[in-house]
């Protein structure tokens, strides 16, 4: 890679370095394996900085070297996070997509409120879900990105974000009781 290479990597990568981190933190669970996380990731990016192609969209990119690397270890320790099947979803998630309350609302709305609970609800979340969940909700990314970064059918990634937000909802349900954040019924 030449000096130019370098500068124009420094000077896009680095931009993303905090949301990485903070995306790392969530996945792992853990500081160190977040710091981990984010070198081997902007590791692997300088090295294939040369595949990425100039003027698509680099956050994309780098979260999907993030989330990558993050599953690939995952399965080396031999917890590889379980397949589900949308079809057996399907009938479910129409239903619910037809239900409207303020726990309906994507979770990145809520966390700011939450705070500490939504953390706590987040750590329970399975793996598959959760890194779904913050791919969509927190970061922003379209189902068509989250599905090629985890290399996953759109289906799936419909699926899993569906479950994640139904288990978070059953999880913060008394908490927004008790804070007067859910919606009054008609």
């Amino acid at each position: 890679m030449n000096r130019a290479d370098k500068i124009a990597f420094e000077k896009i990568a680095f931009e993303h370095l905090d949301r990485l981190h903070g995306t790392a933190l969530k996945l792992t669970r853990n500081a160190a394996e977040a710091d981990d996380l984010v070198q081997e990731t902007y590791t692997r990016a300088f090295q294939h900085f040369g595949q990425f192609e100039q003027g698509t969209n680099f956050k994309a990119w780098i979260f999907r070297i993030l989330v990558n690397t993050y599953i690939n270890g995952y399965r080396r320790k031999g917890r590889a996070p379980a397949l589900v099947d949308f079809s057996e979803m399907e009938p479910v998630y129409e239903e619910a997509v037809q239900e409207t309350s303020f726990l309906n609302q994507p979770v990145s709305s809520l966390y700011e409120r939450l705070d500490d609970e939504v953390k706590q609800a987040l750590e329970k979340l399975p793996e598959e879900y959760r890194v779904v969940l913050l791919l969509a909700s927190v970061e922003g990314f379209s189902y068509e990105e989250i599905a090629k970064m985890v290399g996953i059918p759109i289906g799936t990634v419909m699926s899993r974000l569906f479950r994640a937000r139904a288990l978070m909802r059953r999880n913060l349900v008394e908490y927004a009781k008790e804070h007067g954040l859910e919606e009054k019924s008609k």
